[in-house]
């Protein structure tokens, strides 16, 4: 149940590693011709889509229920990725980017708040990373189809660069069979007075679970409490004033690891053929240690967030990130990497960056209320992304076009400090959320703010 939901993420990462692995394909006279500022532009318009996409369907996640809205989204990216295939030029592929970016920004919102709605306290903050840090077996999938497809003696350039996009709509219609069998998340349900529902489903969980573990011990239940989703003010007055404090912190994470991902991975296929001369049929091959380090972070690392605490390893993640990326600039101005070694470099930073990120999300999705659980992860993905993941491809684009590299290491150095500004604010005024039930962490929305149940900040 929960890998149907998490698969979300592998869809984005094939998404953006396609684009990425196609980058120097998509230039070609026999492709579509771009230039390496459309490249960089066609990355931006999908972020830009999938922050519109979050928050028209964040709002609607949180009115409409979680289900409705991650197979509706499904279907969305599905559509725009078949379309995508059949790009005759800049302007439908550009047009389809900022579609399918649109269905997966709407994704994160109904995904993020229903894993965490079904993930006992004591594992959330592992599973959650696990499940985030999937994004990387999605990248592997698209390096691994662009690097078959793109071989002159498959289907070559020309073709292979659509396949790759077909079969990742294939994919996709596959996934929306597996997730018609998800249940609804059950505290929505009883927060919108749909009491048996609710105990349906848990008692179906509940069987499950016991068929493999045995008896289940006794659990203090929740008490029905009618929360309609909130009027949009008085959301803002709870981000703004009542919540404050985490809504500035949470906003620093995913800014930060917004700009420092897709500063990398959007251009890192030009970088590989402008500054080391790869080849465009072999860059998917440097993806793959790249991508390896990034799924071992957060499996490897995830359960520390809920033993050592989630302040102490927000900080450490992004802290420690922020400095191998810029040793990594340093030794990449020196001129001591080549292609292998500078993938490796890229590999032993995003194994920590990649648990960093995942805990941005994992933050965000529970630390606010649950009616109003869904538009908080939109507001802060569409913020934080919408200034560090539009801004930073099309920046790195152009200066990678350049051909400077004290000017690509510039970028780098700032996605590197904003890591670090970020992970000391989550030391000193992050959320102690480990091992607590999600109404302990945020009580529910009352009429009168003075009555709000929250824990300290």
């Amino acid at each position: 149940m929960v890998i149907a939901l998490g698969v979300a993420w592998v869809l984005d990462g094939l998404e953006v590693t396609l684009v990425g692995s196609l980058g120097a394909v998509l230039q070609r006279h026999d492709t579509l011709s771009l230039t390496a500022g459309e490249v960089g532009a066609s990355g931006s318009l999908y972020i830009a889509g999938a922050v519109v996409g979050a928050l028209f369907f964040g709002r609607l996640t949180d009115r409409l229920g979680r289900k409705k809205l991650f197979l509706t989204t499904l279907a969305v990216y599905m559509s725009a990725t078949l379309a995508t295939a059949f790009a005759p030029g800049y302007t439908w592929f550009a047009v389809c980017r900022w579609a399918t970016g649109f269905g997966i920004g709407g994704e994160y919102a109904a995904i993020n708040s229903a894993i965490d709605e079904l993930i006992p306290a004591r594992l959330r903050g592992q599973v959650n990373l696990s499940i985030n840090g999937s994004f990387w077996l999605g990248a592997a999938l698209g390096a691994g189809l662009s690097l078959v497809l793109l071989d002159p003696r498959v289907l070559g350039a020309a073709l292979g660069w659509r396949a790759c996009f077909l079969l990742g709509a294939v994919f996709a219609a596959v996934i929306i069979l597996v997730r018609r069998h998800v249940p609804e998340s059950p505290r929505w349900l009883l927060s919108h007075g749909r009491r048996e529902e609710a105990e349906a489903v848990v008692n179906q969980i509940e069987t499950e679970v016991e068929e493999l573990t045995g008896a289940l011990s006794p659990v203090t239940k929740m008490t029905p409490n009618h929360r309609h989703s909130p009027p949009l003010a008085k959301v803002a007055r709870a981000l703004l004033v009542d919540y404050r404090q985490r809504s500035f912190v949470a906003l620093a994470l995913m800014v930060a690891q917004a700009f420092f991902y897709n500063a990398i991975f959007f251009t890192y296929a030009l970088v590989l053929g402008r500054f080391y001369g790869v080849p465009d049929d072999r860059v998917a091959l440097y993806l793959f240690p790249f991508a390896l380090g990034n799924v071992l972070g957060p499996a490897l690392l995830g359960p520390l967030f809920d033993s050592v605490g989630r302040r102490r390893m927000i900080a450490a993640t992004y802290i420690f990130s922020g400095l191998g990326l810029a040793l990594t600039g340093w030794a990449f101005v020196a001129g001591v990497l080549d292609a292998r070694s500078q993938a490796l470099c890229w590999s032993g930073v995003f194994f920590l960056a990649s648990a960093a990120a995942s805990s941005a999300y994992l933050n965000v999705s529970e630390i606010f209320p649950l009616e109003m659980r869904a538009l908080a992860i939109a507001v802060f993905y569409a913020i934080g992304t919408g200034v560090g993941g539009v801004i930073a491809p099309v920046l790195l684009g152009f200066l990678i076009q350049t051909g400077s590299r004290a000017g690509v290491a510039a970028g780098w150095g700032l996605g590197a400090l904003l890591m670090m500004i970020a992970g000391t604010l989550a030391l000193a005024f992050g959320v102690d959320a480990e091992r607590k039930s999600l109404e302990e962490i945020a009580g529910p929305m009352r009429d009168d703010p003075s009555e709000m149940d929250r824990a300290p900040s």
